[in-house]
């Protein structure tokens, strides 16, 4: 057998065996606060995947899973869109430890309307949500491409579709790796105009205390729980958060 199709195997046999490890996710959807109605349809679309992609999900809305022991059982926790204040102080120290030991953050678009006293979150999620215009359609630019949850992205430079779209408290693009922008100018029910943010990230990825962690603004609709395009985003954002890339 030629060297290069020699590497090329065993390169795909070790791609193979990082899927076929289990990876433990916790899908937390707490609400104190505003409930988005789309937190079902997102449970079931990452519980349907759990089996194409080796995963083990555990949803749950309960705090009480925040715990040392608990929490040593997964390899990441994706916040998918929680309100208000959901933890208290032992449970947010534990989750801080799960972290500070290398374990993966999904947070899908309500988990920037989280613990806004907990300056620790913020800098975990990247940005605290502030104002957002009326839901519609609009245009998002794709700024970066390298990373595993922009492949459905790859070959594009833009994407339109209809969403929430979240202004944030900070913008957080010096501190993390902006991954796609919104396009200001395609919002056409604009309201006052307070959610403008010039440069507007919407999806991130950043390391932090040692664990990889991901944002993304999308998610508000049921809608976007069956887009091909936002599934393949936030499975491949778990998936590399759990470090199989």
């Amino acid at each position: 057998m030629k060297q290069p199709v020699f590497l090329v195997l065993i390169f795909l046999i070790f791609l193979s065996c990082g899927r076929q490890k289990t990876l433990n996710v916790l899908v937390f959807s707490k609400t104190e606060g505003f409930r988005h109605e789309s937190i079902e349809s997102g449970v079931k679309m990452l519980q349907q995947n759990a089996q194409p992609q080796n995963w083990h999900v555990t949803a749950s809305e309960d705090a009480s899973i925040f715990t040392d022991e608990a929490l040593s059982r997964f390899d990441v926790a994706v916040f998918l869109s929680p309100s208000g204040n959901v933890l208290d102080d032992v449970q947010k120290a534990a989750f801080e430890r799960f972290i500070s030991k290398g374990k993966g953050f999904v947070g899908i678009h309500g988990s920037a309307t989280i613990e806004y006293d907990w300056p620790w979150y913020g800098r975990l999620n990247g940005a605290f949500f502030s104002v957002h215009p009326e839901a519609q359609e609009a245009r998002v630019i794709i700024e970066n491409t390298n990373h595993p949850a922009m492949k459905p992205f790859k070959n594009m430079k833009d994407y339109i579709t209809f969403d929430e779209w979240y202004s944030f408290r900070t913008n957080p693009k010096d501190d993390v790796n902006v991954l796609i922008t919104l396009d200001e100018s395609s919002i056409k029910q604009s309201g006052d105009g307070r959610w403008k943010m010039g440069n507007h990230p919407l999806a991130w990825w950043r390391e932090f205390e040692g664990a990889r962690t991901f944002y993304t603004g999308f998610g508000h609709t049921h809608e976007s729980f069956s887009n091909p395009v936002i599934v393949e985003h936030i499975t491949e954002a778990i998936n590399w958060a759990g470090k199989r890339y």
